[in-house]
């Protein structure tokens, strides 16, 4: 599993990050697919954001950034964790209506 550490300053930068290395993964052209995101919650409190990228062919990746370790996880079209991010500055998890 590739590890990495990234400086990420805001949850938009979190989302175009993710989009381009989930894109890498299966060599997709990252404005040709579609992200959909959810605020995940543990006890009602929020505790990360799942990502999934719709690709073509029923394609579909994700990453879930869980904000308690600031660590994005990145899973490849077979459920197999291919990559981990440790971000190096803890950004703000954004408010839930502007994840959906």
């Amino acid at each position: 599993m590739l590890e990495r550490h990234e400086r990420i300053h805001n949850f938009e930068e979190i989302r175009c990050y993710v989009v381009e290395t989930l894109s890498q993964m299966e060599l997709l052209k990252s404005d040709c697919c579609h992200l959909t995101v959810r605020m995940l919650t543990r006890d009602g409190k929020p505790c990360g954001v799942y990502f999934c990228l719709h690709g073509p062919r029923a394609v579909r990746l994700s990453a879930i950034w869980e904000t308690d370790s600031n660590t994005i996880l990145f899973y490849g079209t077979r459920g197999e964790r291919v990559q981990r991010t440790r971000l190096k500055e803890a950004p703000q998890l954004p408010l839930k209506d502007t994840v959906c």
